[in-house]
């Protein structure tokens, strides 16, 4: 299984930047995860957008599903596209206003829910945040990989599983800005996924105004082992 990162901004894409966007492929399988605003551009560096087999969006945030248009529009326009299943809570479908097109093949998902996507399982699990917000934990060829979403420290991060390879977890900020918004600080996901047991631990979702080498200081030293800060086209196998 490998990730490749097509955005991880959290909240508005900085300058270069792009808002959250993951690449997960496995077997013959290939699906994003989140598309925020500026991933597609990136998604076609490193795919072709038709070979897509699904879309997850985590939640209603637009930092999160801007790019679904752009989806939607290219494949409108693609000779002999096929719509694209696209898995989120039903209250993305309402916010989002592109569920009339016959390119996006809508399936609401809420907490507990578990489906199949070719060689790829996707189980969902609600996080501390605005609306209904999932967490995922995506399964394949034998490797397990997690996804915070975005999430406040309400959230207990075992509900993924334990032992998850890699642990792809917001780290919005650092400590000092705790309790500012409904996310995690770089200490808080350090600690969280250690107590998870995560092997691998990546950081995403940082404001980018903050610091990268400051996050990824502060939950190295809660984590106590490998961490690494999300950069656009980085791609890691489990």
């Amino acid at each position: 299984m490998t990730l490749t990162v097509l955005g991880c901004d959290g909240s508005w894409p900085g300058p270069g930047g792009a808002g959250s966007g993951y690449l997960v492929r496995a077997g013959g399988t290939s699906i994003v995860v989140d598309l925020g605003p500026g991933a597609f551009a990136i998604l076609q560096t490193v795919a072709d957008p038709a070979d897509v087999d699904a879309v997850v969006v985590t939640h209603h945030h637009t930092d999160h599903w801007a790019d679904l248009w752009a989806l939607d529009t290219r494949a409108r326009q693609v000779p002999a596209g096929r719509p694209v299943p696209v898995y989120a809570p039903a209250e993305v479908q309402a916010r989002a206003s592109v569920h009339a097109t016959p390119m996006l093949d809508w399936r609401a998902v809420a907490d507990g829910a578990a489906v199949e996507i070719g060689d790829l399982s996707v189980a969902f699990h609600r996080t501390d945040h605005a609306g209904e917000t999932l967490a995922v934990r995506i399964d394949g060829e034998g490797r397990a990989l997690g996804y915070s979403a975005d999430t406040g420290p309400a959230w207990d991060l075992t509900t993924l599983g334990m032992g998850l390879d890699l642990l792809l977890c917001e780290a919005t900020y650092t400590a000092e800005h705790e309790g500012e918004a409904r996310h995690l600080s770089a200490r808080q996901a350090g600690d969280r996924a250690r107590q998870a047991g995560a092997r691998r631990l990546v950081l995403t979702h940082r404001w980018p105004t903050v610091d990268a080498g400051a996050v990824v200081a502060e939950a190295a030293v809660a984590f106590r082992g490998p961490v690494e800060q999300a950069a656009i086209g980085e791609e890691y196998a489990l």
